[in-house]
């Protein structure tokens, strides 16, 4: 399998006033393309640190993020912006959607970025919306769809652009549990199709999904499990 994700020594400090707080202290880690993960842990762990740092949202303070074969712990930040356009597509626990934009254009809005025409905007957009279950909810705004609704449009929207990675943040968080196990089987059935998968969960039931576990704790890596097998780092 080839690597898609390879991060080396990464650590993340912040600073309060003249305090130093090391929030990752030294992480390594390789996610294979196609695998689902998900990544664990305590409030503090990091695993919110380490999302943003995979996602490209945030920079280490020291160590390598190689994605897809690109260094991108030393990318300025329109770099970053470019290579979380192309290479990752998000899913956050409140939806992130704009609210007086219709499922459709929701979903086709990372592909403006990308610089796709119009025809074929709509076209890719419509393709994934009836993938996800929404093809009779196109035109319809954030306020008239359910939760769950909600989500799948934020799902694809993450899928739209075809990128390596899905990088999703505690997705079912704000759904009742019938709408969170709908949610789930349609992140099982993305992975199916050859994706990609991460979830950062605090949930053993949602983290059950993935084949490989990596639970954080103070920072650092306190296990990394594939379906009951300890990963070698």
């Amino acid at each position: 399998m080839s690597s898609v994700i390879t991060i080396r020594d990464i650590t993340r400090d912040f600073y309060l006033g003249q305090e130093v707080v090391k929030v990752l202290k030294g992480i390594n880690l390789n996610i294979d393309k196609g695998e689902y993960v998900a990544i664990m842990g305590p409030s503090g762990s990091g695993k919110s640190t380490l999302m943003n740092l995979l996602g490209c949202l945030d920079t280490p303070t020291s160590g390598q993020y190689i994605l897809n074969g690109k260094d991108v712990s030393k990318m300025s930040d329109d770099e970053l912006a470019e290579i979380r356009n192309k290479e990752i597509g998000f899913v956050f626990q409140t939806f992130n959607l704009l609210p007086r934009t219709t499922a459709l254009d929701n979903v086709a809005l990372p592909m403006i970025y990308a610089g796709v025409n119009k025809k074929d905007r709509v076209a890719r957009a419509e393709e994934v919306l009836a993938n996800v279950g929404l093809a009779d909810r196109m035109d319809h705004r954030p306020n008239q769809l359910s939760g769950g609704q909600r989500q799948r449009v934020a799902v694809g929207r993450a899928l739209v652009n075809n990128p390596s990675i899905i990088l999703a943040d505690e997705p079912t968080g704000n759904l009742d549990s019938k709408t969170s196990v709908e949610i789930m089987a349609l992140f099982d059935k993305i992975h199916a199709s050859g994706n990609t998968v991460i979830l950062v969960t605090h949930e053993e039931e949602i983290a059950e999904h993935a084949h490989r576990i990596i639970r954080l704790r103070d920072g650092m890596v306190e296990s990394d499990l594939r379906r009951g097998e300890e990963v070698a780092l």
